[in-house]
């Protein structure tokens, strides 16, 4: 499983573009942050916990850990 293919799919589903989630993790940071650096990342699997966590609470998700 490759987590930036499992975020675009859940902005997709949810009707939002990746300008959106790079322009509001700008926002959370206080620097810029830009589309291509989010894109990248997301391709690379190199998005690290904050940023994760970012994008999937403006896409209305949380990330879940559970004992098997």
């Amino acid at each position: 499983m490759n987590i930036g293919n499992e975020i675009k799919k859940l902005a997709v589903d949810n009707c939002v573009t990746l300008t959106y989630l790079a322009d509001c993790i700008s926002k959370k940071k206080g620097k810029p942050y830009s589309v291509q650096n989010l894109s990248t990342k997301l391709k690379k699997g190199t998005a690290n916990f904050n940023e994760l966590t970012m994008i999937l609470d403006e896409l209305g998700y949380q990330i879940k850990f559970e004992k098997k």
